[in-house]
Formats: C-alpha cells, sequence, structure tokens
C-alpha cells in the first residue's frame, strides 16, 4: 500500500530516529507567547481580542489535522513519526485551552456569561463540546494511563480525537462570516482522514 519506495522511508526514519519530539512543545509555546504580544501592542489590527482567540483556534485545528495525519502518513509511504503524535495533540490541547481563555476571560470577563453564552449559541455549544472531548484524552496522554486502561482500551479513548476536530471544524465554518475557503478545508480533511481510518479497520477486520 505504501506510495514511495520502501528505501526511502526506511531512510526518513533513520533520521528522524533521534529528533525529540520536545522541541514541537517549546515552538508551540514561543508562538502562543508571540501571538499574545502582538495583541498587546497591536501588530493584531483593531480588535486585538478577537484576533488572538481566532488564531489560537486555528493553530489548534491545524495540530489537530497534523496529529490525525500521522497515522494514515505511515500506512501510505512507511513515515514513521508516530513519537511525535502525543506532542502535536497535547500542544493542540494548549491552544484549545488558551482559545477558550481568551473568549471567557478577554472577550466576556464575566462567569455568568459564559454558560449564558454556551448555551445561547450554537457555534459557541459546538467549539465548547470538542473542548470537553479533548481533556479526557489531554489528561491520559502518558505512559501511566495507558498501562492502567490497557492498549485496546487507551486507543478506543483516544478516538475521540475525531469527533472533537470535527466539532472545531464545525465550530470554525459557523464562527465565520461569509464562505472562506479555509473552514472548510480543515472540515474535509478531517472528515477524509476519519474515511481513511474506517476503510483501513474494516479491511483488517475483513481479512483476520
Amino acid at each position: 500500500m505504501a506510495l514511495i519506495p520502501k528505501e526511502l522511508a526506511q531512510r526518513v526514519n533513520r533520521a528522524t530516529r533521534h529528533v525529540p519530539a520536545w522541541p514541537i512543545y517549546l515552538i508551540g509555546a514561543a508562538w502562543a507567547g508571540w501571538l499574545f504580544w502582538l495583541g498587546l501592542t497591536g501588530g493584531l489590527g483593531p480588535e486585538p481580542i478577537n484576533a488572538l482567540e481566532r488564531r489560537y483556534g486555528e493553530v489548534a485545528l491545524q495540530l489537530l489535522v497534523a496529529g490525525l495525519v500521522v497515522t494514515p502518513l505511515r500506512t501510505l509511504t512507511g513515515f514513521s513519526l508516530l513519537k511525535y503524535r502525543r506532542a502535536l495533540g497535547l500542544t493542540a490541547f494548549f491552544y484549545v485551552l488558551a482559545h477558550f481563555l481568551v473568549w471567557a476571560l478577554l472577550d466576556l470577563s464575566s462567569a455568568s456569561a459564559i454558560g449564558r453564552e454556551i448555551v445561547r449559541r450554537p457555534y459557541i455549544t459546538i467549539g465548547f463540546a470538542g473542548f470537553l472531548l479533548l481533556i479526557p484524552l489531554a489528561i491520559t496522554s502518558n505512559a501511566a494511563s495507558i498501562r492502567r486502561l490497557g492498549a485496546a482500551g487507551w486507543r478506543k479513548l483516544h478516538k475521540l480525537t475525531y469527533p472533537a476536530a470535527l466539532l472545531g471544524a464545525l465550530h470554525y465554518i459557523w464562527l465565520v462570516k461569509g464562505y472562506p475557503l479555509e473552514p472548510f478545508l480543515y472540515a474535509v480533511a478531517i472528515v477524509g482522514l476519519l474515511a481513511l481510518r474506517t476503510r483501513w479497520t474494516r479491511l483488517r477486520t475483513a481479512t483476520a
């Protein structure tokens, strides 16, 4: 099923074997800080809170999609980047949390308004549901949780990444005005990756 020569995939895998995952956390934190600094200094335009909220949400979706790509990439090309998937997922959660906090603390600035807005506005309800789905995934993204849940149980739990990402994409589509292409591209990518995973699961079941 691999789309590239096996020798090339092995060469790439050897080259990345000693490249750690921690720079993903460092770059993610640095970029979040830079965006926040731009918001403070006027670099995000006349509505810095809304712009910062939007940018954090966009980066979160990009990282979620990147994490979902890791397994299909290995299946189709032989490139094994599994050791980076946890860092991508946790950094994505960090950005979702930052997106939520900017909205709750800087945009609304009212604890009572948070619950009211979640209930009244469907696009916020959808986004918040996706955020809630990501919380148990972030909490269990460690070796101790894999041992406690068992590999099969852990994998089953982490399939929630797909509905969480899809809810995030729908939240983005509903949020923006007009019909810009980018939010729809995220949704199409997530649905496509889910379809690939479903197809491969059925094929493995049929040949088992």
